[in-house]
């Protein structure tokens, strides 16, 4: 390879990049139209200081938002949240599932147990408290500390 050979790749490299150049610089001036637009020098200013202000001013309110939704959670903690369902026959001869437990528990898993008998001769039903998901007083039944894990796992 000679000289001139060496030069002309030397010139054509160069007029690439400088093409490359000015093609971003180009996109670069037609952005920065496209974001001044209707905005003269004078005004330029005062609008970068107004998207300050607004930004500022959407923090608060972003933060504003995240205390009400804190709140809201501390306050819901003692809502029922969590539920647990277990269908079963507590008696041998009878029909199908029609006995019932029903946990209904709040944030902290406190809440309570209804359970529901049924035999040939009548329906019995029965609720026992609950806090942090144990039993308040009353023994709880298999069935009944199912009905706790179940609503415990859906949460």
């Amino acid at each position: 390879m000679n000289n001139s050979s060496l030069l002309i790749i030397l010139q054509g490299f160069i007029f690439i990049w400088l093409g490359a150049l000015t093609f971003f610089l180009w996109r670069t001036a037609t952005h920065y139209e496209k974001l001044t637009e209707g905005v003269d020098k004078k005004d330029l200013r005062s609008v970068l200081e107004k998207l300050l202000k607004d930004f500022g001013e959407e923090e608060r309110r972003l933060d504003n938002l995240f205390k009400i939704v804190e709140k809201l959670n501390k306050e819901n903690i003692r809502n029922i949240q969590k539920l647990g369902l277990v269908r079963f026959n507590p008696f041998a001869g009878t029909g199908g599932d029609q006995s019932f437990c029903l946990a209904l528990l709040d944030g902290e898993d406190s809440g309570l147990v209804i359970s529901s008998l049924h035999s040939r001769e009548g329906t019995r039903i029965y609720a026992k408290p609950v806090k942090k998901g144990k039993a308040v007083g009353y023994r709880l039944s298999t069935e009944e500390v199912q009905a706790i894990k179940n609503a415990r796992k859906i949460h």
